[in-house]
């Protein structure tokens, strides 16, 4: 019970605040956590995380009802929980592993920048300027003489306590930090009467817009199928890896990738039925339903916690919206702009780069800009091939060792992944080779040969005295062995009598590894 109203008490500004950054009635930010309460709680899934509306999606959602107005909203949502569902009965939630977790952060960094970046103008007072992140941004400069300092104030006094809050424990266990901010604004703007702009109430039944047959049309449009599926892809992605998060937590079952899904996309056809905004499963609140330590913070051990969320939303929708009347925008400007930053991974990104692999630092970096510049969908392709590429790099690893066996010759081991990337590393290599003596090529330390490398290792065969083959299988395993000499020399490393040059092929590379000789480069 403790711990449902801790998460009810954190989730209540977070729910307003996402919903009015989205350019949508507050209502329906809370008729979204009702659902990821009362109707997500209930599916299976990760036990201990909370499903909501997120600040990840706020950017995206404000941008498609700016292009498809208000009454779309609930199509988008419905047909992106249809595609969650079908991706978990397909069993494909685990190939959200795959992408790569650089390419994640940077496209959360880039929705927090946006974020931060519009939220700015409202913790002012001022309308945000169109052209996405690069007009928010150049726009900034000409905030100072249109804010409301009233307003700033305010909204950077929210900022502050939800910084400064948690550091005290005892009192954060109970008393959510954005509860303490938004709450404290509300209550400083209403007891002196401070002139700053406040959240609209519309009533939860007026603003619930249930989609109409000729509103399910527009799912026939190329742009409202890339919306959908956008909303679907992030809020899978956020929804997986914020319930991994919780689940490292505690100790049990792991979590179901595929159910998780199944309940998400449940989730959001009954809010994209009602009107209302996309949910994600929020990591900030199932915290603090007890996710922290096992469930030992708030005392929240069990599905219990988050349909009693629910239910305190509902109770508080029905009962007390004139309550949101009363908080400022700024203040709940100042919520996000806490929320954007979060989103960046300041941390991660300089253990990154302090770390041996930059290339990872630099793909989340080149994402977030990218997003920024253009927008999400570029930002995620661009931080896509960037990843792919870094990746096909790494792998690129090729060695050539070369060992000169006097008067009999010379043998050459190429060993590694012989790609096109690394090609005139290995044409190098090989032209420093004396052709006028014999040469035996062996070619057991290749995993893996392309076409590219292939015809110029036969190219480069062609004019020498080339014989390729490959070592004995017992060099492969625990190197050379002494006196014993490759396959097709004797001990004194010249060719026996009788033998036959075997030609070149195409990736003879994989008839035993030379682990005495594989290594990177």
């Amino acid at each position: 019970m403790a711990a449902s109203v801790v998460v009810f008490l954190a989730a209540l500004p977070l729910c307003v605040g996402v919903a009015v950054a989205s350019g949508v009635p507050a209502e329906l930010g809370l008729v979204t956590g009702i659902v990821g309460g009362l109707v997500v709680g209930f599916l299976p899934g990760s036990r201990l995380r909370v499903s909501g509306p997120a600040a990840g999606l706020t950017v995206l959602v404000y941008e498609a009802v700016r292009a498809y107005g208000l009454s779309a909203l609930g199509v988008l949502v419905v047909g992106a929980g249809v595609v969650q569902l079908g991706l978990g009965a397909l069993r494909l939630g685990r190939w959200f592993r795959a992408v790569s977790v650089a390419v994640v952060q940077g496209m959360l960094a880039g929705i927090g920048l946006v974020l931060v970046a519009g939220q700015v103008y409202a913790m002012g007072d001022v309308t945000a300027p169109d052209g996405g992140g690069i007009g928010k941004l150049s726009g900034l400069g000409a905030l100072p003489g249109a804010v409301d300092p009233v307003a700033l104030a305010i909204g950077g006094a929210t900022v502050v306590v939800l910084v400064v809050w948690p550091r005290w424990r005892w009192g954060a266990r109970w008393v959510p930090a954005p509860l303490v901010a938004v709450g404290g604004a509300a209550l400083v703007t209403g007891v002196f009467d401070l002139g700053v702009r406040r959240v609209e109430v519309r009533g939860l039944v007026e603003a619930v817009r249930v989609p109409s047959v000729d509103d399910l049309g527009e799912l026939t449009e190329a742009g409202v199928v890339g919306t959908v599926l956008a909303f679907a892809l992030i809020a899978s992605a956020q929804s997986l890896c914020g319930a991994t998060a919780v689940d490292r937590l505690r100790n049990g079952p792991r979590i179901d990738y595929d159910r998780e899904l199944v309940a998400q996309g449940a989730g959001n056809v009954v809010c994209g039925a009602l009107g209302a905004l996309p949910m994600t499963a929020v990591f900030g609140r199932g915290a603090a339903g007890g996710a922290f330590c096992g469930g030992r913070r708030a005392g929240g051990r069990t599905k219990v916690s988050p349909v009693l969320y629910g239910v305190w939303l509902l109770g508080f929708a029905a009962l007390l919206p004139w309550v949101l009347g009363a908080i400022p925008v700024a203040a709940l400007a100042g919520l996000l702009v806490h929320a954007g930053c979060g989103l960046v991974p300041v941390r991660e990104l300089g253990v990154l780069w302090r770390g041996r692999d930059r290339g990872e630092a630099v793909v989340l970096g080149v994402t977030a800009l990218a997003i920024v510049a253009w927008d999400l969908f570029e930002g995620v392709l661009v931080g896509l091939a960037l990843a792919v590429a870094k990746s096909a790099w790494d792998i690129s690893h090729v060695r050539v060792e070369v060992e000169d066996l006097g008067d009999a010759g010379v043998v050459v081991r190429v060993c590694g992944n012989a790609t096109f990337l690394r090609l005139p590393k290995l044409l190098d290599a090989l032209e420093k080779v004396p052709r006028e003596r014999g040469v035996r090529l062996e070619l057991s330390g290749l995993w893996h040969v392309d076409h590219a490398c292939a015809v110029a290792l036969e190219a480069w065969e062609a004019g020498a005295r080339v014989v390729v083959g490959r070592e004995d299988e017992r060099e492969g395993r625990g190197g050379r062995q002494e006196g014993v000499a490759p396959e097709g020399l004797d001990q004194e490393g010249a060719p026996p009598e009788g033998a036959a040059p075997e030609g070149a092929t195409q990736g003879r590379a994989a008839q035993g590894r030379m682990a005495s000789s594989r290594s990177t480069s």
